[in-house]
This record gives structure tokens, C-alpha cells and sequence, in this order.
């Protein structure tokens, strides 16, 4: 106690002693990041070290999506961070004596000086605005104190509730008027202790969450341990450590013939309670003192969270993800007790209602917003991306749709599969207790409706250009990549390049880029085995003709586009010619699917077998990258290789080292032996049709 009292005096702060070894502790390098990821009872935090020129040290929380980070000014030649051990979860008491949850961590750097540019404590949504474009809110601006050898940051939420701490106590060097000096060996040792006040969350233990059928991928269960919360799912750590709708249901999706029936249904739940009085899908929420920031700016108080309905997507994911759970993998008692379930919305404070009142309410959202293309079937009455955005799905960037406004991925699979959701919910029975008259007769036209949708939006979408036309497109393409043109003119040879647009613009043409979003199709509906062959095959030719490379799917070729918009989706933008790991999971699970499929001729057959067996060497090929966000490529020495998404002062932004989507390997596994007829088989393979 004597000690504890001594500490108290002199630093204002201490940090209790390290908890037991932790649930989970884990460590990767990627690119110029070195990441530590710990989790045990209330601390959850993820420690990213930068080496390079432009060093920095962040911590993020799940916690309230908080985080601290401090970067330092840019050296004169590249230093790399050591780290000394795992991060140490500790419970710490701040200097105003309010109790937060930390890590502590020892680390070094051979750099001669580092010279504080800024350091932000807040939301991790105003780290990643600073690590982008070096702004942050004043309002969360603090200033550190130095004491002796150590500078710590320190500073209440704007509400007053407890804040956030950083501290670097020098171990090997000195403090120099505000900057850390090396010591004579050249070298720079920090403690570094870092906390927020932020409530935790909940996590799933690997036994609750994963059933004995998960591959036995230590990475992958690391980073989805890292991500599961009994609240909900985080879509990815550093950047984005909350709830994003379309992660968690493509997510429960991928993972479901591996998920626990309580993970599944902490995925569906989070995703229902975030629903809008219309019944539309929460794509992103703001907490914490984002939250609270953003409410004082709109004449709110409280920190309330903030939900943004800006994607259209997520809105028709839920009732196929929704049904593939309760009619294909959940027993039907379970199924009825989940609906039955009642919750707390989070979209409006409050107020509770049953799972299954709230599902019906999104399907009477899909119903409404289907009805003009299913009487009229033209390309005005798509669905279109919110006006005045130019983002609305999965491809979130400003670029990412080459400026469309009615997405393939959107109006061709995911409108029809919600609808023929809806349809099967209805006639199995399960909505019953929840449906009124008007609700049941709405969704007895939902079948019908998904028959026009399926049988003319794709068509909007096909573009078809003839191999004399395609060919020196491809060619100049390649050109200005420094890759070459043969294997991908050898792949197309005289055929037409036929593939589906990646949007429509809002005079209705197509976006001529060859895209992923295939895989949506391969997953969500049954293609004619005509049009299997085609698109399948536009896919996996090589790149720049199709999508494959040695080093993974990529998500877009502008080849056929013209040259303003190449410059556009480079290898350094974060939707551009770059590969995506949860789309390869995407078009794998797809392709699974379809060749379980009986209806299938051999051709057809042929054609996705070849297509599986180019994917899966792919994606062993870059299995170290699996669980992260994306990642791009250079061409060295006549192959493709890896280089991490955000390694190069190019790249607009930097990849996660954990990505709930990416984890879906754990379900998404290639084919372990092949049946009488030739059809691929798992035995984590999803259960269809059951009832």
C-alpha cells in the first residue's frame, strides 16, 4: 500500500497489476504494422506499432469504439518497433481517479528522435479521420503532460464521463523539450499504458461460438474471437472496432454451417434492434463520444447512439441471411424461440418488440420498394443509391461504383433474394404470429414479384464486347500497369468479353468494369447454367482480361473503361484493382453452392470446377493474408505478388489486420473429395431445403 501510495503522488495514474493470461492474445506483422490483439473480462484492445518513417503508436477499444494514438514526426530514414512480450491487460486508474480498462506494453525503436505531431483520444472514427486527412474535432483536443520521464495524455469524454489515457514512460533515453531522445546506444525503450472509460462489451468464448465443423485456422479464430461480442459483432480492428450491418450478415452468412446457434442469433439481433421505424438496415453506428459529439451538433443530447441508413445493400441482406438461418440451419423450435425473442432498439430508445415483428417489418420494407420494377421493368425503377451519394453498397468509397447509381450486386441477386425470403418465410409458417392481413397479402405477391426482378434486371447489366474491340483495350490496359497481355488475349481469344456491369449510371448505361460481385449471384440465386458459363468465365480469365491473378480475385477491371476512370481504380485505391479476401470467400462459397446443384449439364460443370480449382490456388497462395481487410500487388520477376494494402504512401488508406469478413475461411474451405457425379462436397457444406 505504501508503494501504491508513492506511485499515486508521483504520477497521478497507477495501473493495477496484470490480469491472468489472458482469453486471447495474438500478434502479426503486415506491411508496416505491427499489430497485438488481446482480449480477458473487461479489457479488449488492440495495439498497432508503425515502423517506416512516419511512426506512431495506437491503441483501439471495442469499448465504446474508442481509441488513443500519438504520431510522431516524420524521420529522416525508416525505424522499426519492437515489441517486448504481449500487451498486458491492466485495470488503471486515471488522474481525476475515474477507473478505466488498458493494456500495458514495453517497446523499442532504434530512432534517434521522436518528435510528437499529434496525439487524439477519442472515437476510433476520429483516429482513422486524422490517420486520412489530419483533421480530428477541436472539442477532443487535449495537450500532454510531461513529468519527469514520462508524457502522459489524459482527458474526460465531452460529457464528463470517464475518458481516455495515454502514457509513455521513457525506459531507455530521455525527454528533450517535449520530443524522446534516443539513448547513447541509439535506442528508444517506452512503457506505453493505454485506457478507456468506455463500457465493455461482452465477449463469445471460441466454445460459444464456433461448432467442431470451424477449420482448425488459428489466425482466423483469433481474429473472429477478437471481433464476437454477445452485443454484436465488430466489423474490423484497428478501423472500424462497432457494428457495420452488411459485415455482420454477409459474415453470419459465409459462417453459418460453423457458428453456434447463439453466435448466429447475437449476429441477427444486433442487426434487427438497429432497424428504422421503415424497417431498413443500420449500416454503421456511432458511439461513444462520436455519439455524443454528433448529437450536441444536431441538437441532441446524451450519447445516444447515432445510426446511418445512407447503404441500400444491407437492406435486402437481412431476410435471406435471416431465412437461410431459420429454415435451413436452425431447428424449428429454436427458430420459433429466436423470433419470439424480445429486444431492445437501439434505433429507438426505449421501446422493445420481438425479433419476428421487427424482421416482418424490414420484408414489408423489401415488398414496397420492389413493386415499381416488378410492374414496370425498366431501369428507373431500380433501386437506386440515396441521392446526392455516390456510395450505397459494399463498395463504399467514392469511387468504388465508377460513379454509378443503380448497383449490379443490389438489383440483380440481392432484390429477388429478399423477396423469395420473404415468399418462404410466408409459407412456412414461422411469420404467423407476427403478420397482419395487409402484411401476409403483400407478401403473397412476393414470389411473383421476384420472378420479373430475376428474369429482366440482370439483362440491364450485360455488356458484351467483341474480342476486336476488347483486345487493345486490354492491351493498352496492361500496358500502363507494367503487367502483361498475353495470358489474358490467350484466355479470351475470339469470344466476346460478356460480363455484368458493376452499375448502371443515371441515364440507366452500364459502368463498363469487370467486377466480383458475381459471386452474390453464385451465392443468392440459381443462374441458368448458359449464364453460369458465361459470367463465371469472364471472372477467372486472367488479369486484365478477367479478375484472376497469382495472388488472388481481384474486385475490379476497368480494362474496357476509359482512361479517367482506370486512374481511378488503381492497385492503390481501396475498391480499385485490388483483391478483397472476403470476395474470394464470396465467389468460393458461391461456386460450392452451384455445383451442388442438379440441374446442371457437364459443360456447366466443367466450367465452375475450373473456375474452383484457379480460385483455391489463388487463395492458397496468399494464406498468411487471409484475415485481413484487402490487399494489392506488383509485378516482379513475371508474377504477381503481394504488397499490403497501405504499405505505400499511394495507397488512399490501410488495410485491417482483423476483418470480420475475412474470417469466413473457417467455413469457406476448398473441396475435400468429389461424389459419383462429380460434385464437390464438405461436410461443412450449409443444409438446404430441409422443410
Amino acid at each position: 500500500m505504501r508503494r501504491f501510495a508513492r506511485a499515486l503522488l508521483a504520477t497521478a495514474m497507477i495501473a493495477a497489476p496484470a490480469l491472468a493470461a489472458p482469453d486471447l492474445s495474438y500478434r502479426l506483422t503486415e506491411g508496416q504494422n505491427v499489430n497485438a490483439l488481446v482480449r480477458e473480462g473487461d479489457v479488449a484492445a488492440h495495439l498497432l506499432l508503425r515502423n517506416g518513417t512516419d511512426p506512431r503508436i495506437l491503441v483501439a477499444f471495442p469499448a465504446g469504439n474508442s481509441g488513443v494514438a500519438v504520431w510522431f514526426a516524420s524521420l529522416a530514414t525508416p525505424a522499426t518497433w519492437r515489441l517486448e512480450g504481449a500487451p498486458r491487460p491492466a485495470a488503471v486508474l486515471a488522474p481525476d481517479a475515474a477507473r478505466l480498462n488498458g493494456i500495458e506494453a514495453t517497446a523499442t525503436i532504434a530512432a534517434p528522435r521522436l518528435a510528437v505531431r499529434q496525439a487524439v483520444l477519442s472515437s476510433v472514427r476520429y483516429l482513422r479521420d486524422y490517420q486520412s486527412v489530419s483533421r480530428f474535432p477541436k472539442e477532443v483536443a487535449t495537450d500532454p503532460v510531461i513529468a519527469g520521464d514520462t508524457i502522459t495524455w489524459h482527458r474526460r469524454r465531452l460529457d464528463g464521463a470517464p475518458g481516455y489515457l495515454l502514457r509513455l514512460r521513457v525506459l531507455e533515453g530521455r525527454i528533450d523539450r517535449g520530443a524522446i531522445v534516443a539513448a547513447p546506444g541509439g535506442r528508444i525503450r517506452l512503457a506505453i499504458t493505454a485506457a478507456t472509460g468506455e463500457a465493455p462489451l461482452h465477449g463469445l468464448t471460441e466454445r460459444e461460438l464456433l461448432n467442431a465443423r470451424a477449420a482448425a485456422d488459428p489466425a482466423a479464430r483469433q481474429a473472429l474471437g477478437f471481433l464476437s461480442y454477445r452485443e454484436k459483432f465488430l466489423a474490423g480492428s484497428w478501423r472500424f472496432d462497432t457494428y457495420f450491418g452488411r459485415d455482420t450478415l454477409m459474415s453470419v452468412r459465409l459462417l453459418m454451417p460453423v457458428l453456434r446457434p447463439a453466435a448466429v442469433e447475437a449476429g441477427l439481433a444486433s442487426v434487427l434492434a438497429r432497424l428504422d421505424g421503415d424497417g431498413e438496415v443500420a449500416h454503421e453506428e456511432g458511439i461513444g463520444e462520436f455519439a455524443v459529439l454528433d448529437n450536441r451538433q444536431n441538437g441532441r443530447s446524451g450519447d445516444g447512439a447515432t445510426l446511418d441508413y445512407g447503404m441500400v445493400d444491407d437492406d435486402y441482406m437481412l431476410a435471406p441471411v435471416a431465412a437461410a438461418y431459420l429454415l435451413d440451419h436452425a431447428e424449428a423450435a429454436g427458430a420459433r424461440r429466436f423470433l419470439d425473442r424480445a429486444m431492445a432498439s437501439e434505433a429507438r430508445p426505449g421501446t422493445r418488440e420481438t425479433a419476428g415483428a421487427a424482421l416482418v417489418r424490414n420484408l414489408r420494407f423489401v415488398v414496397a420498394s420492389a413493386r415499381a420494377f416488378a410492374a414496370a421493368p425498366r431501369a428507373a425503377n431500380l433501386i437506386a443509391l440515396h441521392d446526392g451519394r455516390l456510395t450505397g453498397q459494399w463498395r463504399d468509397s467514392e469511387e468504388g461504383l465508377g460513379r454509378g447509381k443503380y448497383a449490379y450486386d443490389v438489383n440483380a441477386v440481392l432484390v429477388p433474394a429478399a423477396l423469395d425470403a420473404g415468399a418462404r418465410l410466408l409459407a412456412a409458417g414461422l411469420l404467423d404470429p407476427y403478420l397482419g392481413a395487409q402484411d401476409r397479402a403483400a407478401l403473397g405477391e412476393a414470389a411473383r414479384m421476384a420472378a420479373t426482378w430475376r428474369e429482366h434486371a440482370p439483362d440491364l447489366f450485360r455488356v458484351s464486347t467483341p474480342a476486336a474491340e476488347a483486345a487493345p483495350a486490354i492491351r493498352r490496359y496492361a500496358q500502363t500497369l507494367g503487367v502483361p497481355a498475353a495470358p489474358a488475349l490467350a484466355a479470351l481469344g475470339r469470344e466476346p468479353l460478356t460480363y455484368h456491369a458493376i452499375a448502371l449510371d443515371p441515364r440507366g448505361r452500364p459502368v463498363p468494369i469487370v467486377n466480383s460481385d458475381e459471386g452474390f449471384a453464385l451465392l443468392f440465386a440459381d443462374p441458368a447454367p448458359a449464364a453460369l458459363e458465361t459470367y463465371v468465365r469472364a471472372l477467372v480469365r486472367p488479369f486484365p482480361a478477367g479478375l484472376m491473378t497469382d495472388i488472388g480475385l481481384l474486385v475490379a477491371n476497368p480494362a474496357l473503361a476509359d482512361r479517367t476512370v482506370q486512374a481511378r481504380f488503381t492497385p492503390a485505391a481501396y475498391h480499385g484493382a485490388v483483391v478483397w479476401s472476403w470476395q474470394q470467400a464470396l465467389f468460393a462459397a458461391g461456386l460450392e453452392r452451384q455445383l451442388a446443384r442438379a440441374d446442371l449439364p457437364a459443360s456447366t460443370r466443367a466450367v465452375l470446377t475450373d473456375a474452383q480449382a484457379k480460385l483455391w490456388r489463388a487463395i492458397r497462395a496468399t494464406r498468411a493474408t487471409q484475415s485481413s481487410e484487402l490487399w494489392s500487388w506488383a509485378f516482379r520477376d513475371g508474377r504477381y505478388v503481394v504488397v499490403p494494402f497501405g504499405a505505400g504512401k499511394q495507397d488512399v488508406d490501410e488495410s485491417n489486420a482483423a476483418q470480420l469478413w475475412s474470417t469466413v475461411y473457417l467455413a469457406v474451405q476448398p473441396p475435400r473429395a468429389t461424389s459419383p457425379t462429380g460434385t464437390p462436397s464438405r461436410s461443412a457444406a450449409p443444409r438446404r431445403g430441409r422443410r
